[in-house]
């Protein structure tokens, strides 16, 4: 094995599906590693090298959340080299996941996302897009990653669908609102479809990138004087916890939002739950 870290994501990319985000994260992950570890990488690791690593992230104030995906990464990366026959056991094994930190996803309220999706001016060309990736984002919930990766034959104006393609490459297909259909169609007549583009696209014709589509989303939510720190993301977060507001099933959301497992949607319920004491708080005369 030449280079396992190169070998491992190879395999991470053909093998097990793994999206350009992940790849990249991990890419980044076991170079930080490599080099905490030295000449040890990776035949010399053991449990106390992992150990010591994890500490180190601890004093540089890494979220929790940060460190948990950095050791799941080292146990796959070890799992991988086992397998093959390159070392003998897996350092990464017997350590424990650090509890996640319970933060609820931000999210705009209903009023507050009715005002973003009517801030761009649709009377000009720029605006029609902007407003296709406001609509197209908050009546799917889709990722940010699913939205740049659109492909105009992936839209199927009538029966009202639309397909992407998600983590560990997993099609999935979501309902599309009229007026996000509208916005939609408004925009594709400005930048008529192209053979192997995305469906959004920068004024140059190029594809959007995530970054780009980032500083469209940011400019709005500024511009509605809506509170800091939301992102794209905030988008499907409002997206899921509006449905269950207004009485969805909770399996329907998780399909919805391509979640492997209930337990990764069911942060919607602790939000509306959230709400509710809220509102009891404030109303019940003892609360």
């Amino acid at each position: 094995m030449k280079d396992p870290l190169e070998e491992f994501l190879a395999y991470m990319k053909q093998v097990r599906n793994a999206s350009p985000h992940t790849l990249k994260a991990y890419g980044r992950d076991l170079r930080d590693f490599r080099e905490f570890a030295g000449k040890a990488f990776p035949r010399g690791v053991t449990y106390r090298t992992l150990r010591a690593y994890l500490a180190q992230l601890g004093g540089r104030r890494c979220a929790r959340t940060s460190i948990a995906r950095r050791l799941a990464c080292l146990r796959s990366f070890y799992r991988f080299l086992r397998r093959a026959g390159f070392v003998q056991g897996n350092p990464a094994a017997g350590i424990s996941t650090p509890k996640g930190e319970h933060r609820l996803p931000r999210f705009l309220d209903q009023e507050g996302m009715q005002a973003l999706l009517q801030a761009p001016d649709t009377r000009t060309r720029l605006g029609r897009r902007d407003s296709a990736i406001l609509e197209v984002f908050y009546s799917t919930g889709m990722r940010l990653s699913e939205l740049t990766g659109l492909r105009p034959e992936a839209v199927d104006f009538a029966s009202g669908l639309i397909r992407v393609l998600g983590k560990r490459r997993k099609e999935r297909i979501l309902p599309l609102g009229h007026p996000a259909q509208k916005a939609l169609q408004g925009y594709l007549h400005d930048h008529p479809p192209r053979a192997g583009s995305a469906v959004f696209r920068n004024t140059r014709g190029g594809n959007l990138t995530p970054r780009s589509v980032e500083r469209v989303v940011d400019k709005y939510i500024r511009q509605v004087g809506a509170k800091q720190g939301l992102s794209p993301h905030s988008l499907r977060h409002s997206f899921a916890t509006h449905l269950l507001d207004n009485g969805a099933d909770l399996r329907a959301v998780q399909e919805l939002l391509g979640h492997a497992h209930l337990g990764t949607t069911q942060i919607y319920t602790h939000v509306t739950a959230e709400k509710l004491k809220a509102a009891y708080r404030k109303a019940h005369p003892r609360a």
